[in-house]
């Protein structure tokens, strides 16, 4: 391995999802393993990372209106194709994408001969029927050197769908940041949020979205009103560049049909130092999605001492079992309620002295920063192997 190495990661937005966090994450790790990092990012003029990284940062200005999806991924892949065009790329000994847009940006690059290949890493794969979001989001994997997967199960999916020989690097979780040490901000959040002290709080997430069955969770948490009538549900997050309107408008029609409209708070995207408040205010995060990549904030939930209900899929089951969480199958509306109901009434405990720990110190950036290491060095050994 190279005594420091100069690496390019690129990333889609500057909105708190979990592939951005990843890469802002990542990015820190790395500078704190002694490496060069420059994260570059789309951005509107006046937009800046929710976060700042110890990092190099170059937003790349988005230029001309998105009036639609394909508009806008078209948006954001031209600002990052020139903006990492513009910065010597290949002065950088690894360019390693996060997302569809990144990639598509490289893959440019790439076959223009302006760089000789780059690292993608796959967080999670979407359906799309638009043909031109399809492609992209095919090409962003299919002309990396190198694809890496957050979690087992999509390395899987990779190589059983696509023939891909995928490496898996897992997320890991920032314990200074998240903790389970309450401050006067946990007040001021709960204070601002309206939730009532005693009054159970069950937090979600991630925003509104299919993916995340946040009307199966509506649905369960009206079933847990009904033996718990204080209870409090927060859906926080949601700064997604998909259109989510009509599964939002379904959701908010659910809400007030079910009478539910105090009952349920829609925070939207929240200042990052919100976030690990939120989750010491919370009595439960419901982490019920029909698919996922990794699941980060099911780390920072427990890392904050907040009980986890989790879909009994993968990738969740390869990294929780019963002592660090509690099962719901996602698909049964009463099945999510019940373990709700028992985690708020203490039927189900989390082992927060001995299970939690050993997977949060087992879940380090630190940990994952060096795996990826291992793997640029291998990709740069290969490229300098002589071609007969």
């Amino acid at each position: 391995m190279p005594a420091m190495m100069r690496i390019a990661l690129t990333t889609h937005s500057v909105n708190p999802r979990g592939g951005v966090v990843h890469a802002l994450e990542l990015a820190s790790a790395l500078v704190d393993e002694g490496h060069d990092v420059t994260l570059f990012a789309p951005a509107a003029r006046g937009e800046t990372f929710f976060r700042e990284s110890p990092c190099r940062v170059i937003l790349a200005t988005i230029e001309g209106s998105q009036y639609d999806t394909v508009a806008l991924v078209d948006a954001r892949l031209r600002a990052l194709k020139t903006s990492v065009k513009a910065c010597d790329p290949r002065s950088f000994d690894v360019l390693h994408a996060q997302d569809s847009i990144s990639g598509n940006a490289l893959a440019e690059l790439t076959a223009e001969g302006e760089i000789a290949g780059f690292v993608r890493t796959v967080h999670h794969l979407d359906h799309f029927d638009n043909p031109r979001l399809a492609t992209w989001q095919t090409r962003a994997w299919q002309d990396a050197d190198r694809v890496l997967c957050v979690s087992e199960m999509w390395t899987r999916v990779m190589r059983a769908t696509y023939g891909v020989e995928a490496a898996t690097v897992p997320n890991g979780v920032d314990l200074k940041r998240y903790s389970t040490r309450r401050t006067k901000h946990d007040d001021m959040v709960r204070q601002r949020l309206g939730l009532q002290n005693g009054a159970p709080v069950v937090l979600a997430v991630g925003g509104i979205e299919a993916r995340k069955n946040t009307l199966g969770l509506l649905d369960a948490f009206a079933e847990l009103v009904k033996r718990r009538p204080d209870a409090h549900l927060v859906v926080a997050g949601g700064a997604s560049l998909l259109d989510h309107n009509a599964y939002t408008r379904a959701f908010m029609e659910r809400v007030a049909g079910l009478g539910l409209t105090r009952a349920v708070t829609i925070t939207g995207p929240l200042d990052d130092a919100d976030v690990p408040a939120l989750f010491r205010c919370a009595d439960v995060l419901a982490m019920v999605s029909l698919r996922e990549g990794f699941g980060l904030v099911v780390l920072e939930a427990l890392a904050c001492g907040t009980p986890v209900v989790a879909s009994k899929i993968a990738p969740f089951t390869e990294y929780l079992d019963h002592s660090l969480c509690c099962w719901a199958t996602p698909t049964d509306t009463a099945s999510i309620a019940n373990a709700l109901e028992r985690v708020i009434d203490g039927r189900h405990r989390t082992d927060f002295n001995h299970a939690v720990p050993a997977l949060l110190n087992r879940m380090s950036w630190q940990a994952s920063a060096r795996k990826h290491l291992d793997i640029y060095s291998a990709l740069l050994a290969s490229r300098s192997l002589p071609t007969l």
